[in-house]
């Protein structure tokens, strides 16, 4: 799977949400936010392009990017990735931490329980 760093996971954030994009556009977008100018994006850009997490069209006027792996697929790996270097690779783990830290609420436990009972059949 493809490692994205924090930078690069607000580009994808931005190209998620709406794909294709130019630079510009992403510029535009997370500049008031993170303060960054285009050869910043740009640089992003170029290693997102060298990783294969972003594709770019060339053929208009503008270069157009679009995100390789969808968000379930990033979310999916990141996760793997924090179980396996946080807790050992238990997810008992981590939810025992979150349920723990007081940061899952009721209704969350009843989402995962209800994920469980229609997981087991």
């Amino acid at each position: 799977m493809i490692h994205v760093t924090e930078a690069e996971w607000k580009i994808m954030e931005v190209l998620w949400d709406h794909a294709p994009r130019s630079m510009a556009d992403i510029t535009k977008t997370l500049e008031p936010d993170t303060g960054w100018t285009r050869h910043t994006v740009i640089t992003l850009l170029k290693r997102m392009q060298e990783k294969e997490a972003v594709s770019v069209d060339e053929t208009g006027p503008v270069k157009l990017y679009t995100p390789r792996i969808t968000r379930r697929e990033a979310t999916t790996d990141e996760t793997r990735k924090l179980i396996h270097r946080v807790f050992g690779g238990s997810s008992a783990l981590l939810v025992n931490n979150l349920v723990d830290s007081g940061d899952m609420t009721v209704e969350d436990l009843t989402e995962l329980l209800q994920m469980i009972r229609e997981k087991k059949e």
